[in-house]
């Protein structure tokens, strides 16, 4: 497998000294008819990588901004075939890396092989699956390769030296750190032991390192500096749009 464009992106954005930016939307959110035109504007306005939920109706690992979002999505028929249907139609128009993130249920249902088929022909960089843990997507993760897509491993703040080390063997694109033991949302403030568990992430991969879960403000990233190479941003970004905000405006925040 290649040097995988998620990688890529991520350090030519630390190159020129900062930290990469990823915006995360559920697929379809806020509206159907506007989604993909939202991809574009990201993109446009500094999104390094941009993350697109599957929506599905037991999102064990989400806040509620993020689930509320979802489960609207839902409701108007986002499914997989939906997104990777829009996906391959605008992936011209975005430079940015671009992730899917959620549970394994629907790729389940889709299928493992016809999902890394199309993922790949829709121009899907890496893969998010909330929960899959280690021992259930080694094959998975070899079969993605194949296609040049990345299984995006998922580290926190327990796990340990030797559990990371195992999620490090042959990963690529960067590895998503999750900011706390919870669901998503953003917080007024990150547990104070964030920074060593980042620390020990820096050490044990060598791909770049992804803070997520509970950024509110580009404040938060600055106690940070040095041990995150990119941050994700899901809950505030859909309290922005739900504020009737762009975003280029969202962006222009944290660029």
């Amino acid at each position: 497998m290649k040097v995988s464009r998620l990688t890529e992106k991520i350090k030519e954005s630390n190159a020129k000294g900062r930290t990469a930016l990823v915006p995360f939307l559920p697929g379809g959110y806020p509206e159907l008819e506007s989604f993909w035109d939202k991809i574009v504007e990201l993109d446009e306005n500094g999104a390094d990588v941009i993350e697109i939920g599957m929506p599905f109706s037991d999102p064990v690992a989400d806040g509620p901004v993020v689930e509320a979002a979802s489960l609207q999505s839902l409701e108007k028929g986002v499914n997989l075939k939906w997104i990777l249907a829009g996906l391959k139609e605008c992936r011209d128009k975005v430079g940015a890396g671009i992730v899917l993130m959620g549970y394994l249920n629907p790729v389940l249902q889709y299928g493992l092989e016809k999902f890394a088929e199309d993922a790949r022909e829709a121009g899907v960089d890496g893969l998010i699956i909330a929960d899959m843990p280690y021992e259930e997507g080694v094959e998975f993760k070899q079969l993605l390769a194949k296609h040049n897509i990345s299984l995006i491993p998922l580290v926190g703040l327990n796990t340990s030296r030797e559990r990371m080390k195992l999620y490090a063997e042959d990963a690529t694109g960067f590895v998503y750190f999750v900011s706390v033991l919870g669901t998503t949302g953003d917080r007024e403030s990150l547990p104070g032991e964030v920074r060593q568990g980042l620390e020990l992430a820096q050490e044990v991969f060598d791909i770049p390192v992804a803070l997520g879960f509970g950024l509110k403000r580009p404040e938060q990233l600055a106690a940070l500096d040095g041990v995150v190479d990119a941050a994700v941003f899901g809950s505030a970004l859909i309290r922005h749009l739900d504020e009737g905000k762009s975003c280029k405006e969202f962006m222009q925040i944290w660029k």
